[in-house]
This record gives C-alpha cells, structure tokens and sequence, in this order.
C-alpha cells in the first residue's frame, strides 16, 4: 500500500488484506491491472474498489441475517398471539361448562364436553410446540450461520491460519497472562526466496508452497499455541507458557520439517526444488508494548535471512550480533 502510496484507512485495508490473500481472483486481476498501467490509487479508485469486491461481500451477509431475523421474529410474534387467543377460548369454553354443572345439566354431556374441549386444547398445544420447534431449529441455522461468519472474519482465506484480527486479540490476551510471569514467546517465519519461486512457477504454486508451510506450522505447534499468517509470505505462531529455548526448538523442527517437503506441479508432475525457511524467535518482557517484542523477532529473523537463511535466529544470538557489531 506505500508503495502504490494507498492511503491507510481501514476501507483500503479490507481491499488490500483481500488482494494479498489471493481470495478474489476479480480483484486481484483489477489491481494488477491499474498497477501495471500506472494508475494512480486516489480517493475515487480505492472507493470503486471497496464498493465493488468487499462491499457486496459484507452488506449480503448483514441484509440476509437481518431478513432472516425478521421473518423468524414475526413468525413467533404470531405463535404467541395465536397462543394467548386459545388460551382465551379454551378458559371461556371450562367456564361455560362450569356454569352448564352448576345449573344442573346432565354429567355425562358435560364430561364429554370437557373432553371435547380439553382435545382441542392439547391439539393446539401440540401445533404450536411443533411451530415453536422449528422456529429453534431456524434460530439455531442462523446462529451457526453467523458463527461461521465470525470465524471466516478471523481466519486467513488461503493458507487457513488465524489473520491479523485474530493474531492481535490472541497476543493481547497472551501479554495479559505473561504480565503476571508467564514466559510467552513468538517465532516468525519467512520463505526464502519467494518472490523468485513465484516468477519462475507463478502464483498458483506459490499459494501452495504457502497452504504446505501453513499446515507444518500447525501440525508442529501446540493446541494452546496460535499459528497465524502474518502477512505475504511471513508466518507467525504465538506460543504461550513457552520460553525462549523450548520455542527455539520448536522452531527448529518446523525449519527441519518443511526443508523435508517436497512439492510436485499437479498438472506435470515435475517435482520443484526444495523450500526453506528462515525463523526468528523472541521472548516477551514484561512491560514491553507487542510492537516491540514483535520487531525484535522481526530483527532475529532477517538475521537469519542474512546469516544464509534456512536457520533459526534467537533473540540471543541478535544480542550478540549487536555487541559483536
């Protein structure tokens, strides 16, 4: 977004988070298009871009929830008035046949009257908890529709790791509990040379070598941990109750395990050469904002980057790079 000078705000956010993601192959087309043709992105072009490919996306969302809302609350409104209306005539019919006792008619008419009424009393009971039911069972369609939702807006569309948004909330959480001496650590992972593997076999193989180190990354973490996508090709884990030698392993086993893969082109068969990655890893301190302890993993891995890549890089080791320097 610097680089096409697109000013920050949350609209341009949305397009560019999108574009990147490689989720929409209209918008991704639209952009390169106005980049390769050196259009400027004013004001007018960023909001053409919103309205067009994420507008829709979230207004559709939003009105068919809402229309859905509607119908299923009108529907109960009508449930409990037909309710209260039996409720009604069912007292008036008992007390009519009460009075019919007290002025002496026959008990046999009059229990079969009751009978009678008390059918159609259960009848209309059973109506109505059939409707009530499935009206819940709508409720619950919609509550799981928005749940989904929910967990779209917080989950990477290609690579099926946790985003930004989800990343920022779990860290702030995290920095609260190692405020009071949980050790919590972070390693950030970058491909090496990915910019040179996209030109040589293009983005479709690149979107895969990056789904492959995404699914590495959250087979070698643990449950409590979060591997999320950072942003491009750089990946992120947020481990909690780890402290800076066992999350170096970990590191080293990711490091160890995707220099292992192997990735074949699916329409070829050609095998493609070895992938590898550079890691850095950090330990939070107490007091230390989240920007900080970020970039100083952010430091340790381009050490590593610079140091050969294919290695991991401890904030320890930057220390001694800085003393050394």
């Amino acid at each position: 977004m610097a680089e096409q000078r697109v000013a920050p705000t949350p609209a341009n956010f949305a397009v560019w988070f999108q574009y990147l993601a490689g989720s929409q192959d209209d918008l991704r087309d639209a952009i390169d298009l106005l980049i390769d043709h050196n259009r400027p992105f004013d004001s007018r072009t960023n909001q053409d871009l919103f309205e067009t490919y994420i507008a829709p996306q979230v207004s559709a969302i939003v009105v068919r929830t809402s229309e859905r809302l509607h119908a299923l609350m009108g529907a109960a409104k009508e449930f409990l008035t037909t309710a209260i209306a039996d409720n009604h005539s069912q007292m008036q019919a008992i007390s009519e046949v009460a009075d019919q006792g007290k002025a002496g008619v026959d008990p046999k008419a009059l229990v079969a009257q009751l009978m009678n009424e008390l059918a159609r009393a259960a009848t209309r009971a059973t109506r109505l908890e059939a409707g009530f039911a499935e009206k819940t069972r709508e409720l619950d369609v919609i509550r799981d529709s928005l749940s989904r939702s929910e967990q779209r807006a917080r989950t990477d569309t290609l690579t099926g790791l946790a985003n930004r948004r989800a990343l920022d909330e779990f860290l702030r959480k995290a920095q609260a509990t190692a405020e009071w001496g949980e050790p919590l650590s972070v390693l950030l992972l970058d491909i090496d040379h990915f910019k040179t593997f996209n030109d040589n076999f293009g983005h479709g193989i690149g979107d895969q070598v990056l789904r492959l180190i995404a699914k590495v990354l959250r087979e070698k973490v643990r449950e409590q941990d979060l591997p999320a996508r950072y942003g491009g090709e750089e990946l992120i884990a947020v481990l909690p109750d780890a402290d800076l030698a066992a999350s170096a392993e970990t590191a080293e086993r990711i490091r160890r395990a995707i220099a292992e893969c192997r990735i074949t082109r699916r329409s070829t068969g050609e095998i493609l050469p070895n992938i590898s990655v550079s890691i850095g890893v950090a330990q939070y301190r107490t007091g230390e904002a989240i920007t900080d302890f970020i970039e100083r993993c952010d430091r340790a891995l381009y050490l590593a980057k610079g140091g050969g890549r294919n290695r991991v890089v401890t904030e320890i080791e930057l220390e001694r790079a800085g003393a050394a320097g």
